[in-house]
Formats: C-alpha cells, sequence, structure tokens
C-alpha cells in the first residue's frame, strides 16, 4: 500500500432498518459461530494488495470529491482496514457476529447491521463499494436490489466498485487450501485453524452454484474439531450485471483487477446525473 494520508470514518445518521432485512439473510456458521476465528481463516494483511487496486479503480472513475465511501458486506472489516487510510468509511453487514470482529479491527469506523438488498442509510455517499458479499446475491431479482441499493447512497456522478468473486464468463470450479494460526499467548498457547474450500462445477445456465468448506479448528487447549459450512452464490454473465446497473441508473463498464497474478472482473459504474 502505498504512503497516503490518514483517513477516517463517518457518524451513522437517519439509519432506517427492520427485523425483517436481518431475517432474510441465511445463517452461514462461517459469519455467526465461527465469526471469531475469521482472522485465521481471513487475515487482513492479505488485503494490501487488491485493497489498493480498489483504490486506484475508484480513483480513476471518481469525478468530484471522493471522500465519503460506503461498503456493503463489509464482513470482518479487512478491506476496510486498508481503505480507511484514504476515506471516510460507513460499513454495512447483516451479521452483528461479523460487525463485532470488524469493530474491533476498525474502531474508527461506523458499523451498521443490515442487508444490501434492502438497507436504506438515509444519506449518499460519493462511492460505493461491494466485494465478494455480492456473490450471495443468488437470484437477478436480488442482485437487482442490491443495485438499487447502490444508486439510492450515491450522489449523482458518484462512483459504485462492485468486485465479484467471478461472473459467468471468468468462473472455474476448483479447490483450495488455508489457515493461520494466532499469535502465542502468555502461556504459550494459540488457536489454529485449516480449512479447505471446495467450490463445485455448476451446470449450463444456473445462477446458483455450491461451496463447501471443511474446518479443523484447534483450541487454545490443544482439542481438535470440524465443522462443515455450505454456502450458495450466484453466477451471473457480464451482459445480466451491465442491463441491471443500465436500469437501476448507472452508466457501467467491466474493468479488470488484478489479485497476486489472477485477473478477475470487476464492475465501475458512475450514477447518472
Amino acid at each position: 500500500m502505498p504512503s497516503i494520508a490518514r483517513g477516517y470514518c463517518t457518524q451513522a445518521k437517519g439509519v432506517t432498518l427492520s427485523r425483517k432485512q436481518s431475517s432474510e439473510v441465511p445463517v452461514m456458521k462461517l459469519y455467526e459461530e465461527l465469526a471469531d476465528w475469521w482472522p485465521l481463516v481471513s487475515p487482513p494483511s492479505d488485503y494490501a494488495e487488491e485493497a489498493a487496486e480498489y483504490v486506484r479503480l475508484l480513483r480513476s472513475a471518481a469525478s468530484g470529491p471522493l471522500q465519503e465511501v460506503l461498503e456493503l458486506g463489509s464482513g470482518g472489516g479487512n478491506n476496510a482496514s486498508h481503505l480507511k487510510r484514504e476515506f471516510s468509511l460507513t460499513l454495512v453487514d447483516p451479521s452483528e457476529r461479523m460487525l463485532e470482529v470488524s469493530r474491533a479491527l476498525n474502531p474508527e469506523c461506523v458499523h451498521v447491521p443490515g442487508d444490501m438488498r434492502t438497507v436504506r442509510l438515509g444519506r449518499v455517499f460519493d462511492a460505493v463499494f461491494v466485494h465478494d458479499a455480492i456473490d450471495y446475491m443468488t437470484t437477478e431479482a436480488d442482485l437487482r436490489a442490491a443495485l438499487e441499493t447502490v444508486a439510492t447512497h450515491l450522489r449523482p456522478g458518484g462512483v459504485a466498485l462492485i468486485a465479484p468473486d467471478a461472473t459467468r464468463e471468468t468462473f472455474e470450479p476448483g479447490t483450495t487450501l488455508e489457515g493461520g494460526d494466532e499469535p502465542a499467548g502468555a502461556d504459550g498457547r494459540s488457536r489454529s485453524l485449516r480449512y479447505m474450500e471446495w467450490t463445485l462445477p455448476v451446470e449450463p445456465g444456473a445462477t446458483i452454484g455450491d461451496v463447501h468448506y471443511g474446518m479443523l479448528l484447534r483450541e487454545r487447549d490443544g482439542s481438535v474439531r470440524s465443522v462443515h459450512d455450505m454456502h450458495q452464490f450466484g453466477l451471473f454473465p457480464r451482459a445480466t450485471w451491465l442491463r441491471l446497473f443500465d436500469e437501476v441508473g448507472f452508466d457501467a463498464h467491466v474493468e479488470p483487477r488484478t489479485i497476486e497474478g489472477e485477473e478477475y472482473d470487476t464492475f465501475v459504474a458512475v450514477r447518472r446525473q
């Protein structure tokens, strides 16, 4: 990450939420009962390269001020831990447990519970960023609703940056092995986690895919347990994305981003005047 000016985060005002918003979100172990293991699943330090790429993409598309930024589906706050050095951030996520993790990492940021399809904060921002949480939009209606939320929270001329893991054109099934260890405490003990992420093939024409997580969790007392967690993700062609952006009031295009030598589709969109 290049040397940059100190950032700060905004205060929440005029937030409108409802019980329905959180109940619509499916419960996934990784984001609820296992949320405090998140830094071992996905360390914040791993996000420096891609956060710098998101800053580049936002700045390249921006006209006018670029200070107030909303992140929808902010999770454990890993991207925010880098982006907050550049921008004033407001972070929204449906999981209170994940917001707790992010608050510990990003205490200077405002954290708001909410579903990206329905949350309304009562204000607009210079930019809205959505990372891979957009992958949980498994129907076209869900995806459109999320993009409407993005549009609702952008000033005219503001920038939206949406960074899915894959579009239909770039999707590849596969398996990865990851994990990490906590620093040892005063007693020399620490927790450790190892997991396999298995993304299954998707049938032609399908818009929903499955990814399975097999996790081994080693507690500080040395005991080890296993957890299986299954998530579903949405998968749409670029043309569908671009059509939906247009329908909700954006001029959008696909911009490549390169992370660890791999290229991904990124949607950069400007809110029409």
